[in-house]
């Protein structure tokens, strides 16, 4: 340890592949699903409920969560039942999916609102850290990732394991029929990597998501304190 003198020798873990192995899990993937909008006509809920089709087919049990009702940010209690829900859903879940529409060049409100009331902890309950996280947008323009940028910014800060593939659908309005399901396209395509890529990554991860998110410096504060108790004890 000559060459590591800053740090911790009992919070340092060298990673091994067989703490990748163990039982797995045979319940179907769960995955939660957030949508941005609150319109009575919505494309990114039509985009929402047709990536929850794709998570069905591919053997995952689905949630979606209706936004409607849920107070702002540090408005209401955390007791709101709209809040409970919410955040029941988060650590039911083993992924999530987060689909906004692009408004004046970002996610909208509604999306971050939904986001914001899921804390990074509840005592030592982590609601979000480990997830699997896919995103998706919808835009009545041109095609836009800003929305999806900045998913994947918050879905970093929130501790999940966000998914390579994403999707930004364009001329949203164009790609649904009168029965609002989404027509052949290149876009709904991608719609199909997405939720077949979301389902993989979380059977592959779900089992050791506790290992994978396990931090040397979370570990040192831990021994740090072990070592304080120890300390005291002997003192006395």
């Amino acid at each position: 340890m000559s060459d590591l003198p800053n740090a911790i020798p009992d919070a340092l873990e060298v990673p091994e592949h067989t703490k990748l192995s163990g039982p797995r899990s045979t319940h179907r993937p769960r995955i939660l699903l957030l949508c941005g909008s609150l319109r009575k006509v919505s494309y990114s809920r039509l985009l929402t409920l047709e990536a929850a089709r794709l998570l069905e087919h591919f053997g995952a049990e689905t949630r979606i969560y209706d936004p409607s009702g849920l107070p702002l940010p540090d408005d209401a209690p955390i007791d709101h039942p709209k809040v409970q829900e919410l955040r029941e859903l988060s650590l039911w879940s083993e992924g999530q999916v987060w689909t906004s529409p692009e408004r004046h060049g970002a996610m909208t409100g509604v999306m971050k609102s939904q986001i914001d009331w899921i804390p990074l902890a509840m005592g030592s309950i982590r609601p979000t850290q480990g997830r699997t996280l896919a995103v998706m947008q919808v835009s009545g323009g041109s095609q836009s990732f800003n929305a999806v940028n900045q998913m994947r910014v918050l879905g970093r800060w929130m501790r999940m394991i966000t998914i390579p593939n994403q999707s930004s659908v364009a001329k949203a309005y164009q790609e649904f029929d009168e029965h609002g399901r989404m027509k052949p396209s290149a876009y709904y395509d991608r719609v199909v990597d997405v939720m077949e890529e979301l389902v993989k990554f979380t059977l592959l991860t779900r089992d050791v998501s506790g290992y994978l998110t396990d931090r040397y410096s979370e570990r040192k504060e831990s021994a740090a304190e072990l070592e304080k108790r120890v300390n005291l004890k002997s003192a006395v």
